[in-house]
């Protein structure tokens, strides 16, 4: 593995620093509130850091993200570069591609997701006619705010897992397009978006609709973080497919809903990283200058085992994401290290926001001080990315269920060429590698 960057990845995040620095100040922040920065997105898209990922490569959409962290920007960068541009990208076809990425690129059009999938959550029925089992609209699929499957209880319909789509009864649709019935409780940056990439909840096959489209509601949310986020309503809404379905893939890691899972994954990690970065140069600065005792705050040993702590955890959160990102970019599987940098972005940012905050003292608590701002990022970050036992429950699904011969024929392709074992020529193909 080789995770120095490239002179283009290095271009583009040395340009996102400096936007980010000088756009994304504390004041301006403030004067923001929990409203998008759209100035702050503009002048993203006009320095091209958008339409860029696609020669970057999610590393250096990482790279990025880190900078967008450490000053906790409210744009939707991440999500409309992680679930358009480089989903469409990778997944898309030719006219797709054609109509939808130029816009993405430019910033006029905004892509989220409503990921993960979720049993009972949205569903795809046939465009015309609409089939007898389909859900009529007041029967239509609905998962109450902040419900929980109980410990223990069993479902008709299997969970997603990082593996991609369970096979289940449900209705195949050959053609290209559907309507999509049912609801997300929460979706990022959904009052922003134009496009909204969303997966069915049984089959897993990703779908795309715009946001004006009728049958489409949506209903702002607060969430921790200020994310412009919103519930998602879908009451026979029209989508298009993007990628095969579940059935199509030669290897379930291959299926679109797992590399965008993944991709999402590693892309919001590194995010963490930068908003720990963030949260740990705001507690140096601070123990730096704060006396008690008549010396510095950084000179008392308590504190700085706090912070070498606090250092190593976002060293370890960055190394992993990098690891995913690189992983993904050479065309290799991607899953097992997404889920390993997702365990330690919500794991380990959580410690670290919570020492930023700690360090800080009671000035900390203070709800306008700009480090409650990474606490709130921190926190957000950690639940989007789902708890770690749960990361690590799919984790340990996935590292039971693998194929040993499939590891060890790819550690085998990465040793014979470490800088870019597998990956095409051509970047829309590079998950379609070569059976070992």
């Amino acid at each position: 593995m080789d995770f120095t960057p490239t002179p283009e990845q290095t271009a583009a995040r040395e340009l996102a620093a400096e936007i980010f620095g000088d756009l994304s100040t504390p004041e301006r922040l403030a004067d923001r509130g929990a409203d998008t920065d759209t100035a702050l997105w503009k002048e993203l898209c006009t320095a091209g850091l958008p339409g860029a990922v696609a020669e970057t490569g999610l590393l250096g959409l990482v790279l990025m993200l880190e900078e967008q962290g450490r000053t906790t920007a409210q744009v939707p960068f991440a999500a409309s570069c992680v679930y358009g541009l480089l989903a469409i990208g990778a997944h898309g076809d030719a006219d797709q591609r054609a109509r939808l990425l130029p816009a993405l690129g430019d910033g006029t059009a905004v892509a989220t997701g409503a990921f993960p999938a979720r049993p009972g959550g949205v569903r795809a029925w046939p465009d015309a006619p609409r089939r007898q089992d389909a859900p009529r609209r007041q029967d239509a699929p609905r998962r109450p705010e902040g419900s929980h499957r109980p410990e223990g209880a069993r479902t008709a319909e299997a969970p997603p897992t990082a593996n991609g789509p369970r096979t289940t009864d449900g209705p195949r649709n050959t053609d290209r397009r559907a309507r999509l019935t049912g609801c997300v409780p929460v979706v990022p940056w959904l009052r922003e978006a134009t496009h909204v990439l969303v997966p069915d909840g049984v089959t897993q096959t990703l779908w795309l609709l715009r946001t004006d489209a009728p049958g489409v509601r949506r209903e702002p949310v607060e969430t921790t973080a200020p994310w412009s986020a919103g519930r998602l309503t879908l009451d026979d809404a029209p989508a298009e497919q993007l990628g095969p379905d579940a059935s199509a893939a030669r290897r379930p890691a291959t299926h679109p809903y797992a590399d965008v899972l993944a991709t999402a994954r590693t892309a919001f990690a590194g995010l963490q990283a930068g908003v720990c970065a963030g949260a740990l140069a705001r507690a140096v600065s601070h123990t730096l200058t704060r006396e008690q005792f008549g010396r510095p705050l950084s000179t008392h040993q308590g504190v700085q085992l706090r912070a070498a702590d606090a250092h190593m955890d976002t060293e370890a959160i960055r190394l992993t994401a990098y690891e995913a990102a690189w992983r993904r970019d050479a065309g290799l599987d991607a899953g097992e290290q997404a889920l390993t940098a997702a365990w330690w972005a919500a794991e380990a940012g959580t410690r670290v926001v919570h020492t930023g905050q700690h360090l800080h003292g009671g000035v900390g608590a203070d709800l306008g001080h700009p480090v409650h701002r990474h606490f709130l990022w921190g926190r957000q970050l950690a639940a989007y990315l789902g708890s770690g036992a749960e990361v690590l429950e799919e984790l340990g699904q996935l590292l039971t269920t693998r194929d040993p011969r499939a590891a060890q024929a790819q550690a085998a392709q990465a040793a014979r060429n470490p800088t870019d074992p597998t990956a095409p020529s051509d970047p829309h193909t590079r998950h379609e590698e070569a059976a070992s």
